[in-house]
């Protein structure tokens, strides 16, 4: 028999966008993306102006994560229940309301206080958004398209995140203050609301089984039980926990490098940069043997970059360091958010996707707080680097505690069991 050509099996790198619902859910999800990209520059940067602290940057990101952890089992089940896309509507208008509510305080002269209670509220939206939306794009495209579907999302995300952040550290700078910044924000969620409210109604699997203790915690089994699934996204969580330094960049950009909010805006668009270009590589050439390899040997080159950035005192080889860390991060994100997808079933994916999001969660808001009180107690840099060394070590220990991930080969060969 005449081996298959790989490259015959390949789909159209633009596939996914040939399906009405994953144009229009992709459009709402980039301008909310942009718009949490503007907030959280203008906050750390008010935050950080206001109290010169690095802990009350930490305070930031665990306002945003205990929401998503406490509710992770509620929020799931709600995404394996509901209409997902409604579910994300109901999220976008909490999110405008509390971006507007953030602009008032901000008019206001409002301390810190305020604004980390309004942080609370847009933790608990997104603890509600984040399962349904990553549960839903299985089901605007064939199975066939689904890698590229996740390679165009992540692309897209990180897109918003170059953006986003640059806007939002320029009109900081050009107004003087956030409150522009916040009301810009919430007009991008809304009008991710509007394209939402386009989409056609997305069918629901049939539901049977009650709702008990035992199917609240059925992902977090599910989870445990499948160490593939536990592998990558416990991956995820530990080396960005350690190695991400996203919280410190504020004290960065004002006391190491010496630049204005322009410059915290740069830099908090040089990984998505990194990102967004890997994305597009991707696409063009998706990864089609060894993703398990692939993904640990770039998480690795993550905690590397995260090293080189806390190091250098050079405003241009610290975008470089971010760049080819956002790099490295986004080949992380593409097999891990296909291995989840792929490897869950429908009428699991909300609640998996719900433990995924803790994860996330824990891997980037707590992974603030980590960095601003490692750097309260050791010192900004020293915090970094610890952390980017802490990264290379989780690499070396995955590679002997969860060989299945590693051995991973083709991603559309992961399956969910019968």
């Amino acid at each position: 028999m005449r081996p298959v050509d790989a490259r015959a099996s390949r789909v159209p790198w633009l596939s996914a966008f040939e399906h009405r619902e994953f144009n229009l859910f992709q459009g709402a999800r980039l301008l909310a993306v942009l718009g949490t990209q503007m907030q959280s520059v203008a906050i750390g940067w008010q935050v950080y102006a206001l109290t010169k602290r690095p802990l009350d940057l930490a305070w930031v990101g665990l306002a945003q994560f205990l929401p998503a952890a406490c509710l992770s089992i509620f929020t799931g089940h709600v995404a394996d229940r509901f209409e997902r896309v409604r579910i994300m509507m109901t999220c976008y208008a909490a999110m405008t309301g509390l971006m507007l509510a953030l602009a008032a305080l901000a008019h206001a002269g409002a301390g810190v206080g305020p604004i980390y209670a309004v942080l609370v509220g847009a933790g608990i939206a997104r603890a509600f958004l984040g399962p349904a939306s990553q549960s839903l794009v299985p089901k605007l495209v064939p199975p066939e398209h689904f890698p590229n579907a996740v390679t165009w999302s992540s692309s897209m995300w990180q897109g918003a995140m170059v953006v986003g952040p640059t806007l939002g550290g320029v009109a900081y700078a050009a107004f003087g203050g956030p409150e522009l910044v916040y009301e810009l924000a919430a007009g991008a969620m809304l009008g991710a609301f509007v394209l939402l409210a386009l989409m056609q109604r997305i069918a629901m699997p049939a539901r049977t089984e009650p709702t008990t203790s035992s199917t609240l915690l059925a992902g977090v089994r599910y989870v445990r039980d499948n160490q593939v699934i536990l592998g990558a996204i416990a991956l995820d969580l530990f080396a960005v926990l350690l190695g991400g330094a996203s919280a410190l960049l504020p004290i960065y950009a004002r006391d190491i490098l010496h630049s204005g909010p322009w410059a915290l805006g740069a830099l908090r668009s040089a990984p998505a940069v990194g990102a967004a270009v890997t994305g597009v590589v991707l696409a063009l050439r998706p990864i089609e043997r060894r993703a398990g390899a692939k993904m640990l040997a770039c998480v690795a080159l993550f905690g590397a970059g995260t090293i080189v950035f806390g190091l250098s005192r050079n405003f241009a080889l610290s975008l470089v360091a971010l760049a080819i860390v956002g790099a490295a991060d986004m080949v992380s994100v593409v097999v891990r958010s296909a291995l989840v997808q792929i490897a869950t079933p429908d009428a699991m994916r909300g609640r998996v996707s719900a433990v995924n999001m803790v994860f996330i969660g824990a891997s980037n808001e707590l992974g603030e707080f980590e960095s601003g009180l490692t750097a309260q107690l050791f010192g900004t840099v020293e915090s970094v680097v610890i952390g980017g060394i802490g990264t290379l070590f989780v690499v070396a220990l995955w590679i002997w505690r969860f060989p299945k991930l590693r051995s991973v080969d083709r991603l559309q060969d992961v399956a969910p069991p019968t």
